[in-house]
């Protein structure tokens, strides 16, 4: 069948500059460049480009440009280029239409309308070059009232403790599957949590063997519907153990790894066959209530000695503060809320462009909702999807969030392009394959180093804009939403987020 969509991308080669030294052939995974021995010359098909531009970046001679291909179209305003071609697609493969990464629909980005208070004379500010800056963040359950005292200068907390996570940056790796992304971007996920003071999400693929000793120091294990990898080990190497309900890019449906990568390796840690397809069923099968779910929280804190918190990892979608108000008085000690621009392996694309909240509105919804019931202390928030930047995370925590998980920033910082082919399986840049020859591109020590690099430079920057602010420990921001103002928002998107508008 022909097909009657345009290609993605343009591929422009500079024939004079050109070496013929095929470079480009053997960097792209989709077979985009072949080789014509009998013309001598490399040419390339437009219609296999995804655009992850690693042929560009490696060509020795400069010789390749790769540019989104223009439209054709006549312009509609209801039938947009990519309507028009989703539907051609389906017409002539039947299918759904799947997708990586997070959404890229023109949604409000509300952390572009906010802005941040900065110190004047009487609130003087604080150079956190010169004085100390507190970035170290508790995450757990904590106490209505504490007993203490003090004698000859000791204090002593009487006060039985719930287990707690210490963050020394309020900056975390969200969770991303061994399987889902390769085994070395894993690994380079975990050397710079633990390199950084902070922790990885190991996702719902489990953790291989021969990491849980080195790295469970710096692990959060979860438990998802599918129950892969899941044994007592498991769950006590690590920090803290997370129960994936629903995630932002995705919210109310499963997971699927397909069987192409299930290698060896990802089967044996999985405890699946090889080559077998990896399916998360939507619901937990344990859980249909808020009862249900009580009950796996506190059988997961009695095979864990009640030693490690327990956190429980939901989407932003409508009803989302009153369940979570459930889920803390179901015993859990971390919320893990995903808004619908967090990113994801595989999704079909009409759920990831359709389902869910932003993340700015669900923060806010949430820590107001838990303050105004009296239990917004028996828990942490943990906020994820879309945050791109240290300005991002200095207003999540304003909004409410006690820190936040990155992914998808954290995929860039390896070299990811954001081309949206992960369900592929054939990441040019080693990072969502499981192909050797493809996952070997990246380098564990250099990854590791350049997450570490992010995170110490963001930490940097919020020490920055605290001590702009006047402030000096992260506690006194957390939820602080009077240090911001909005810019360009709608009166009940103000109220939502619970901020005045600029001015006032």
């Amino acid at each position: 069948m022909k097909s009657f969509v345009f290609p993605e991308f343009q591929i422009t080669r500079d024939e004079e500059k050109c070496g013929q030294c095929r470079g480009c052939e053997r960097q792209c995974a989709f077979s985009t460049h072949t080789y014509d021995p009998v013309a001598d010359r490399l040419t390339s098909d437009d219609y296999k480009c995804v655009g992850c531009q690693r042929c560009v970046i490696f060509c020795p001679k400069n010789a390749i440009v790769v540019r989104p291909t223009p439209s054709f179209y006549r312009p509609n305003a209801s039938w947009s280029r990519e309507k028009l071609e989703d539907l051609k697609k389906q017409a002539e493969t039947g299918g759904v239409i799947l997708t990586g990464c997070g959404s890229d629909k023109p949604f409000r980005i509300y952390w572009d309308h906010i802005v941040l208070n900065a110190s004047q004379v009487t609130n003087p500010s604080i150079d956190p070059l010169r004085e100390p800056m507190e970035l170290r963040t508790f995450l757990g359950a904590k106490p209505d009232l504490m007993d203490i005292s003090a004698k000859d200068g000791d204090v002593e907390i009487k006060t039985e403790l719930s287990p707690n996570l210490m963050v020394e940056t309020p900056i975390l790796f969200s969770a991303m599957s061994y399987g889902a992304i390769s085994y070395n971007a894993f690994r380079s996920l975990a050397t710079a949590a633990c390199k950084s003071g902070t922790y990885f999400n190991t996702g719902e693929g489990g953790l291989p063997r021969e990491m849980r000793e080195e790295f469970g120091r710096c692990a959060i294990v979860q438990v998802a519907s599918g129950r892969f990898g899941i044994d007592a080990e498991y769950l006590n190497c690590a920090q803290a153990v997370e129960i994936k309900v629903g995630q932002g890019a995705k919210p109310g449906i499963g997971g699927h790894l397909p069987g192409e990568k299930v290698s060896a390796a990802v089967a044996e840690t999985r405890m699946i066959p090889m080559g077998t397809d990896a399916i998360s069923p939507a619901p937990h099968h344990d859980i249909y209530s808020i009862e249900d779910l009580s009950m796996l929280i506190f059988a997961l804190k009695e095979a864990t000695n009640y030693e490690k918190p327990i956190s429980v990892k939901i989407a932003a979608v409508h009803n989302f503060a009153a369940i979570a108000s459930g889920i803390v008085r179901a015993g859990a000690d971390i919320i893990a809320i995903d808004g619908l621009r967090g990113g994801t392996g595989a999704a079909p694309k009409a759920i990831r462009d359709n389902v869910g909240i932003p993340i700015e509105l669900a923060i806010s919804s949430l820590d107001r909702r838990l303050r105004g019931e009296g239990i917004r202390n028996r828990c942490s928030i943990v906020a994820a999807g879309g945050i791109r930047c240290s300005s991002d995370v200095i207003k999540a925590i304003a909004l409410g969030a006690d820190a936040v998980y990155i992914g998808s920033a954290a995929l860039i910082a390896m070299g990811c392009t954001l081309c949206q082919k992960c369900y592929t399986g054939k990441c040019n840049w080693g990072i969502c394959t499981q192909d050797p020859r493809l996952s070997g591109r990246l380098n564990v020590d250099i990854a590791s180093q350049r997450l570490s690099n992010l995170i110490t430079a963001w930490s940097h920057e919020i020490s920055e804009m605290l001590g702009g602010m006047g402030i000096n420990a992260l506690e006194s921001l957390r939820g602080n939403r009077d240090h911001l103002r909005g810019v360009g928002l709608y009166e009940w998107e103000l109220d939502v987020l619970g901020i005045k508008g600029a001015g006032e």
